[in-house]
């Protein structure tokens, strides 16, 4: 090695989630060297932390069902819901996508991924050409006994401690409500105690397939070092052939023969960046705090072109309570029954059940008409029936309680007073909403009209799963702003990963994936998991044309 290189490898990977691990579990597969350069001292960025799910359309798991999908019905729906969004989302870009699903879920099986299909989790758009019901993958439940030390420093270990899947959570959610709910509920407290009857500590969602992939990694000998942010990317003769980073507080300089991979995430906590190109402070955000923009930085100081930089993962959020506390992104509780959103002047202004990225655009949109706080206002049966994931901990409840994030009150009257909203207002509205609820059709904006909205919502509820009447005291409001789970917009990039320049030239040497990458669904969600499934797709795509250049 050069004495002007501290380190080498043929491929230098910059983060620790799902679309790095993706690159790297590919690179190495391919016989290269591989390294994980990880910016915090905790690995699996917001991919962890999330929900694991992984949009995946015609996938291996559904042609072995014999789940009616193919390449065609999977890019008429991209057509019809991400359509032309910008360079991001090119004809092309979407074909790489659904071309390398299969590819990609292949290699991860035969290295020893064990994938299992969200049966009964519906596109958001199902009702639009080409949509579908269960194309998400996500990770079974994993031991993290298996991987070792390196479970104390995971980022898994802030999202659900327990071997919980999608469609769990999703009838967990009603537990104690529906028979279905019981059932399944019964079915986790059985898994759980096999796994602890078994010494395992099995973990399920973001948790299970990061650490999923990171044993593959560590296995075909791929190094991971913590607390080595990417700082500068090293140029050659136009060429990108490394990268300078700092470890154990000295700066490094790392060749990469065949180059490197921005996979570090969005900048969703780089406030700065978020009031520039967003006009929010990115307070909200459920994506992980080391999330800083660093990586798309330093290659925009090389050249690289960046789109989507105005657009995040949005949805409606509930604020943090105290500094120490993150933000609850709200997806069930919403759509639930005897539950409502209003804005300051205590009106409805979008259908609470739709995907949580259009609802967190009607409120960014609406923000600019009826300024003031928004409130999620539901009656005792909300409470009482259905699993609040923002009211789990009575410590989290006492903090916004006293932060004034949360106020319950015998009557709607009373609770208007308190939340800033006229009471004749208010009640106004509820009548109407109520009588939608009887009806069960929301005229105003079709809440429950789709497959996606009844997903979430109580079938014993009727005659619409999603509305329920409010009219039970005492009632609750909660405090809902615009939040996300990371940023959507970042480089630019061609069809095989590779960074772009503002004139549609490549920058060799240079690729990105994930929300390092501005991405190919554009301004919205198709589907379950379309943060994770293009990112692993995308890193997957990246690392095989570095090992075949």
């Amino acid at each position: 090695m050069d004495a002007s290189w501290d380190d080498t490898a043929d491929l230098v990977i910059a983060g620790t989630g799902v679309a790095a691990l993706a690159a790297a579990i590919t690179a190495a597969d391919a016989g290269l060297i591989v390294l994980m350069l990880e910016s915090t001292d905790r690995w699996g960025g917001s991919s962890a932390m999330s929900g694991g799910g992984l949009w995946l359309p015609n996938n291996p798991l559904m042609q072995r069902d014999g789940v009616g999908d193919s390449r065609e019905e999977a890019l008429a729906y991209l057509e019809a819901t991400v359509g032309d969004a910008g360079p991001a989302t090119s004809r092309e870009r979407k074909e790489a996508f659904v071309d390398g699903v299969g590819e990609f879920v292949d290699l991860a099986e035969r290295l020893g991924v064990r994938f299992a299909r969200a049966t009964d989790y519906p596109d958001y758009y199902p009702e639009r050409p080409g949509g579908k019901i269960g194309r998400a993958l996500e990770a079974e439940p994993f031991d993290v006994r298996r991987i070792g030390e390196w479970w104390a420093s995971s980022r898994g270990q802030d999202g659900v401690p327990a071997p919980v899947k999608t469609d769990d959570f999703w009838l967990l959610s009603r537990a104690w409500s529906t028979p279905a709910g019981f059932a399944r509920g019964a079915r986790v407290v059985f898994r759980a105690l096999g796994t602890v009857a078994r010494r395992q500590h099995a973990v399920g969602m973001g948790a299970a397939i990061t650490a999923s992939l990171l044993e593959v990694a560590i296995r075909l000998g791929v190094r991971v070092h913590l607390a080595s942010p990417v700082e500068e990317l090293l140029v050659e003769d136009g060429r990108v052939v490394g990268v300078r980073t700092t470890r154990d507080g000295r700066p490094r300089r790392v060749r990469a023969e065949r180059g490197v991979v921005l996979a570090g995430g969005g900048f969703d906590h780089n406030a700065e960046w978020r009031e520039r190109y967003q006009g929010v402070d990115g307070s909200a955000s459920s994506g992980s705090r080391g999330n800083l923009g660093t990586a798309i930085e330093a290659a925009q100081r090389v050249g690289a072109a960046v789109d989507l930089m105005d657009d995040a993962w949005w949805g409606g959020s509930i604020p943090a309570a105290t500094p120490d506390a993150s933000a609850a992104f709200l997806v069930s509780e919403r759509s639930m029954p005897y539950s409502m959103i209003v804005d300051a002047a205590g009106e409805r202004f979008a259908n609470e059940s739709e995907s949580y990225v259009d609802l967190g655009h009607h409120m960014l949109a609406h923000a600019g008409t009826v300024p003031g706080s928004c409130w999620m206002v539901t009656d005792a049966r909300h409470a009482r029936r259905y699993l609040r994931s923002y009211a789990l901990d009575p410590r989290a409840v006492k903090a916004m309680t006293d932060a004034g994030i949360m106020v319950k009150a015998p009557t709607l009257a009373d609770l208007a007073m308190r939340i800033g909203i006229e009471p004749a207002r208010l009640e106004a509205t509820v009548r109407r909403f109520n009588g939608f609820c009887r009806s069960g059709v929301d005229a105003d904006f079709g809440r429950g009209n789709s497959a996606y909205d009844r997903y979430y919502g109580d079938p014993l509820v009727r005659p619409n799963p999603n509305l329920g009447t409010l009219e039970k005291g005492p009632f609750t409001a909660v405090q809902v702003v615009p939040g996300d789970l990371g940023t959507k917009g970042g480089l630019l990039t061609d069809a095989a990963g590779r960074v772009l320049r503002e004139d549609g030239s490549v920058i060799d040497g240079l690729y990105a994936a994930g929300n390092n990458s501005a991405s190919v669904m554009g301004r919205t969600y198709p589907g379950p998991g379309s943060t994770l499934g293009p990112a692993a797709v995308f890193g997957h795509l990246a690392a095989r044309h570095a090992a075949r250049a």
